[in-house]
């Protein structure tokens, strides 16, 4: 007989504590809030437009988004994010529809640790 096992997906998320303080020191405690909420606001956002892309199949409007999330998760430090995005548009553009599949579940999942990390980083330096 079979044996069922479950798969658990830990992988940890890299963040760049510096890009924080260099914000934080550039813009002061208020500023940085302010960029901060609206980078995570609009990064979350990029996600539901990544997850909705890709099941749709909508392969070029998916790449400049992932391009885009890159970008915006480099901003505030969240390197795993960033990375893994680029991750997804490599995928995407190879044609591969698993490879695309199994790399935006990825991103999903480190977004979600990323921006627990961030806020408890943010929570912790302040």
């Amino acid at each position: 007989m079979a044996e069922l096992r479950v798969l658990r997906h830990a992988e940890g998320v890299c963040l760049n504590p510096d890009r924080l303080v260099l914000l934080y020191s550039e813009l002061g405690e208020t500023g940085a809030e302010r960029v901060m909420l609206r980078t995570m606001e609009n990064i979350d956002a990029r996600l539901d437009d990544i997850d909705r892309l890709s099941r749709t199949g909508q392969v070029a409007a998916l790449i400049r988004s992932a391009r885009t999330l890159s970008k915006m998760a480099d901003q505030i430090g969240m390197e795993s994010l960033s990375r893994v995005a680029l991750d997804v548009v490599a995928a995407s553009e190879t044609g591969d529809d698993a490879a695309r599949a199994a790399t935006v579940a990825r991103l999903m999942r480190i977004a979600d640790r990323s921006v627990r990390a961030v806020w408890d980083l943010k929570d912790m330096t302040l």
